[in-house]
């Protein structure tokens, strides 16, 4: 299994955001993290774009310009052999999700924006 897993981009502070948290959107930071995330991913032949269904997950992995999967296994709150099991399927695929669904995955976590490569666990 080689697959980049990506936690998206900031989004700012979740208590200051009114409304679902599942709509909150990317900050501006946030989207000049996924700009600069764009080369660094494509460059490793990514073919799949799978992503939480919250938007600040989509607009993460937007800037590469592929078909954007949708999956609830990513979403916050999945549960890691749920998230495990799509893993195992997505072989040259980025995966971008949320801290918690990381920390189930990795057994530790990852800053906003930051990726690895799977199954070594090498920072990109």
């Amino acid at each position: 299994m080689s697959v980049v897993l990506l936690r998206h981009a900031s989004a700012g502070d979740r208590d200051k955001w009114h409304g679902d948290d599942r709509l909150r959107p990317l900050d501006k930071r946030g989207r000049k993290q996924a700009e600069k995330l764009r080369d660094r991913i494509l460059a490793l032949g990514v073919t799949r774009v799978l992503s939480s269904p919250y938007v600040r997950c989509m607009e993460t992995v937007e800037p590469l310009g592929l078909d954007i999967e949708l999956d609830d296994r990513l979403a916050e709150g999945a549960s890691r052999e749920e998230t495990l099991a799509l893993l195992a399927e997505a072989d040259g695929a980025v995966a971008c999700t949320h801290g918690d669904v990381i920390e189930n995955v990795l057994g530790r976590s990852l800053k906003k924006g930051e990726a690895v490569l799977l199954p070594e666990g090498r920072p990109l």
